[in-house]
């Protein structure tokens, strides 16, 4: 303790005095005692307490700020040392503080401890100084975040993704656009449904948070409800559960779609029969036979929807006989924008399934010409002999529609292209995830879909395969498969034991 004497430039000088308890010579004060009778007499601190209580969450290593505010912050830092000087009673303006920090301790010791200084003034002109340790006790407490989270069972909104296809591709490319962007952090639980995916939340705000990104990465359309779970007659407080129903436009990448009169007029005269080439935010559509490629906006569609009449599973697969280019003198004038990425030829082939039984060749137009050659192996759907029920295929009129729609080469047998892939994706932790041949297929079309289509795979994390990247690769097969260079590719982070990592696709 010590005696701050007010510096007064005009005050006159004046001789030294006894001090009226032990009698030594100190300046002149108020109280006339030295520093160390002062520290005998007045203690400025009794009110103060000197020990304390700190609770701490110890799943997400968050303190309490009374009353019910949870602050993250680590040991000896800015925002512990805040919720420590809320925590003491006693500092006010009689009793000043002028300076606080911590003093070491063990980590482990479940003890911090705060060195603080305070001023006050005892007497007219006379202020003492006094420093002292205020040692707070760490308690452990689950935060209310945290039990819910322990308790699973609990959310307040649920967001419920849904997409009424027979194959999960669109789900998988959204997977990694979640893990890219870090869209599920605040999700307490993720089921995977027969249909599709279910998100809880403890908060609404969350829920809300994760509508935005969907809207924004898939076209898709939104329905919100609420259910009461309790109301307090007293304080008037109403207790929701809310729910709210995503579904993604059922139309997926090399899907073959049908357009009525009245929407193909409206896009220029495009189609009818078109080839979703790529799904973003937009649905973009390309009619093989003049290369015109139109974008269809989640609202317009479900404005005017439409649905495919084939999907990439429905494939059949053709031998390519001969292929023509057409130069730009025989093309059809189309009026609206053409694609630049593909080729327009007239393409001679025959069903693989066929060949030796039948002898049969099908003359069709196709968007492919720049990928295909005599021998190539591609994938179409026989529109000829289809039986499809869709009614705005029947208001056409069918000699004049072309008999074989082709949609995308075929490069390699997947079991061939499996063993070269040197990559891989990591997944998001769904419970009760359904695993089958069918899911395993549709995954692997996935992976296929990124090694052909460079823009689609812009918006995926993809990883070194460290095990197959060792592998001495004893193929003797020189087909042209496309892949992933090493350049696309990241090192994965690689954890400790004790810390939990994620599920990486082997």
């Amino acid at each position: 303790m010590e005696y701050i004497i007010p510096s007064n430039n005009d005050a006159p000088i004046t001789g030294k005095i006894l001090c009226c308890q032990c009698g030594i010579l100190i300046e002149p004060n108020a109280l006339n005692m030295c520093s160390g009778c002062l520290q005998t007499q007045i203690d400025i601190t009794d009110q103060i307490p000197k020990q304390g209580q700190l609770q701490m969450c110890n799943k997400c290593i968050r303190y309490l700020q009374p009353p019910n505010t949870w602050i993250s912050a680590e040991l000896e830092s800015r925002e512990l040392l805040t919720v420590c000087l809320k925590r003491i009673k006693g500092l006010n303006k009689e009793v000043r503080l002028t300076d606080a920090g911590f003093i070491w301790t063990e980590p482990h010791s479940k003890r911090v401890k705060v060195k603080l200084t305070v001023q006050k003034e005892v007497m007219t002109g006379a202020i003492l100084q006094q420093t002292f340790i205020v040692e707070f006790t760490i308690l452990n407490q689950i935060c209310d975040e945290c039990q819910r989270i322990e308790a699973k069972d609990y959310w307040k909104a649920l967001v419920q993704v849904r997409q009424r296809t027979s194959h999960k591709k669109t789900f998988f490319y959204l997977e990694q656009l979640l893990l890219k962007h870090n869209a599920h952090t605040d999700t307490t639980q993720i089921k995977q449904n027969h249909s599709g995916l279910d998100f809880y939340f403890a908060e609404q705000n969350h829920a809300r948070k994760l509508l935005d990104f969907l809207s924004c990465v898939v076209p898709c359309a939104s329905e919100s409800s609420k259910s009461l779970v309790s109301h307090d007659i007293h304080s008037n407080i109403y207790n929701y559960k809310y729910t709210y129903a995503v579904e993604i436009v059922p139309i997926c990448k090399d899907d073959v779609v049908c357009l009525s009169m009245k929407h193909s007029k409206q896009l220029g005269n495009i189609g009818p029969i078109c080839i979703c080439s790529k799904i973003t935010q937009n649905v973009y559509l390309i009619d093989p036979q003049t290369l015109k490629i139109a974008v269809i906006s989640s609202t317009e569609y479900w404005r005017h929807p439409f649905q495919s009449i084939c999907d990439s599973k429905h494939l059949v697969e053709y031998i390519v006989c001969d292929v023509n280019l057409i130069d730009s003198d025989g093309k059809p004038h189309v009026y609206g924008k053409e694609s630049t990425k593909h080729a327009l030829a007239e393409v001679y082939v025959m069903k693989a399934s066929e060949i030796g039984f039948v002898d049969k060749q099908y003359i069709t137009i196709t968007h492919l010409g720049h990928l295909l050659h005599p021998g190539d192996s591609v994938l179409g759907f026989d529109l000829q002999n289809s039986n499809v029920s869709n009614t705005s295929l029947e208001t056409y009129n069918m000699d004049k529609l072309p008999d074989v729609i082709l949609v995308k080469k075929l490069y390699a047998d997947k079991s061939l292209r499996n063993r070269k892939r040197k990559w891989k994706l990591k997944h998001l932790n769904v419970e009760d995830a359904v695993s089958g041949t069918s899911n395993d297929r549709d995954y692997t079309d996935f992976l296929e879909d990124l090694e052909e289509d460079p823009t689609l795979r812009q918006n995926v994390m993809i990883y070194k395969d460290e095990k197959k990247l060792h592998q001495i690769d004893d193929e003797k097969e020189t087909i042209d498969i496309p892949q992933i260079g090493l350049e696309e590719m990241m090192s994965e982070l690689k954890l400790d034991e004790d810390e939990t990592q994620m599920k990486v696709d082997s």
